[in-house]
């Protein structure tokens, strides 16, 4: 067995890893990738084999740094099945199309306004793209052992960060490997926990939090403290959020603290078609996370959905304290643009972000304590309050990861990806202290015989 690290070394977009054995090929998550611009270029560039000789692409979850390249490599030619979970299915439904949508309007927008520089612009697939790639989709059960070629098998797990997140065990004529995914926490306040994974030859573990531990503040009491003083000026609480998962926990802290009069009974806005259909999603699979059916009713029903552009626009001209929660989570794109370029500048609203920003994001900048952010070309200035809610964050942290690691029966090789540098690197040394287990963080497009 050959692996091909062709994404998530160095950064936590980007997730692809290229299996190869007795002349066939499995690509293990195919994410988009985001944040830096040499980076995002990335998603330009030739794969190092051919698309139409990928047999296979076997997904872990459904966030977009796993699953957003699947209609490019449609587009390129891929002719094989797209397997996942049942529920990773149904959120690719809502988050593919999308995507390819958004790069279309990106695209739009920069040849009308010409902030390209690209004559024209394109987008890297079209929402039609996207539909089409969604027809190669196939669901497969958690827990049920799959063998769709001669000498392999497969396997998913429930890793607990998103709805239909899995770990993948790959098992082959002569040795297996064991992929992670994105772990969620032991105490998720939506999420159950990860289950633990049968030990393999090969671990590849991804270590977003590789090098710090979440902090053990209550995030009701930290999220009360920033609608309380934002809602005392008079001002707007804007959270840029992922429609899938982060969105859904904030409405329901959000509910938690209303229910319990921890913070003033102010209008909240969903601004994110999107989220509100995967809130939906939520109660179709129940079994996978810690809400009961009224708990789930009371995250949308009390929530004002907005649906269409105009909508949208009038949200930019509240004058009276509101929560407005809408999509990216890292402010790369999205309706919360144009809320940042309506609030940021005043120093009476807060930008609440919610969890890890990558490199290269406005999210990250923001966080940072940047004054200035640069959307659809021109610089808005930020003098808004700018607050960030690591207790929300949505992946494992060390010691979280660490423990996952501790049911492996001393594996050959662990290999520590999807992390930014310092990260991935901590975490290795974290392992080989803990268990003296051989640890490597390959660089991109390294390649393994296993």
């Amino acid at each position: 067995m050959r692996i091909d690290f062709l994404g998530g070394t160095g950064t936590v977009t980007g997730s692809k890893y290229l299996l190869t054995h007795n002349d066939k090929r499995l690509l293990v998550d195919c994410g988009l990738f985001q944040g830096l611009k040499q980076l995002r270029l990335r998603n330009w560039d030739a794969l190092p084999v051919d698309p139409s000789t990928i047999d296979a692409v076997l997904l872990t979850h459904a966030h977009m740094d796993h699953s957003g390249f699947v209609p490019r490599l449609v587009q390129l030619g891929f002719k094989g099945k797209a397997y996942c979970t049942s529920a990773t299915r149904e959120l690719c439904d809502l988050l593919l199309p999308d995507s390819g949508r958004l790069q279309e309007e990106d695209a739009d927008f920069a040849n009308r306004h010409g902030h390209s520089k690209h004559k024209p612009a394109l987008p890297l697939y079209t929402e039609q793209d996207a539909r089409v790639a969604l027809k190669r989709f196939e669901a497969i059960p958690f827990g049920q052992e799959c063998s769709p070629w001669p000498g392999w098998s497969w396997q998913l797990r429930r890793a607990g960060h998103i709805l239909g997140a899995g770990s993948l065990r790959v098992g082959w004529d002569g040795g297996s490997i064991l992929f992670s995914g994105d772990l969620g926490r032991g105490d998720d306040l939506l999420m159950r926990p990860p289950e633990s994974a049968e030990p393999a030859d090969y671990v590849v573990v991804e270590s977003t939090y590789g090098n710090r531990k979440h902090p053990a503040t209550d995030t009701l009491v930290e999220l009360a403290g920033v609608i309380n003083r934002t809602a005392a000026r008079g001002g707007i609480v804007l959270i840029p959020a992922f429609a899938i998962g982060r969105a859904q926990t904030l409405l329901h802290c959000i509910q938690l603290l209303k229910q319990a009069r921890r913070i003033p009974e102010m209008p909240v806005y969903l601004n994110s078609p999107m989220a509100a259909d995967a809130t939906r999603i939520y109660r179709k699979h129940m079994d996978e996370h810690r809400l009961n059916a009224e708990q789930c009713a009371a995250m949308q029903g009390k929530t004002i959905i907005v649906n269409t552009i105009e909508e949208s626009r009038r949200l930019n001209f509240l004058d009276f304290p509101s929560i407005i929660v809408s999509a990216s989570g890292m402010a790369t794109g999205g309706r919360v643009l144009h809320h940042l370029k309506a609030y940021a500048p005043d120093a009476r609203n807060t930008i609440l972000f919610a969890g890890f920003q990558a490199a290269g994001t406005r999210g990250a900048a923001m966080v940072a304590g940047a004054d200035a952010v640069k959307i659809h070309g021109a610089y808005v200035p930020v003098r808004a309050e700018v607050a960030n809610l690591e207790t929300l964050s949505a992946h494992a942290d060390r010691d979280e990861l660490l423990a996952w690691l501790d049911a492996q029966q001393a594996p050959r090789r662990v290999f520590v990806t999807h992390g930014e540098p310092a990260a991935a690197d901590a975490l290795r040394l974290a392992i080989e202290e803990r268990h003296g287990w051989p640890c490597t963080v390959p660089d991109y497009r390294e390649s393994r015989e296993l």
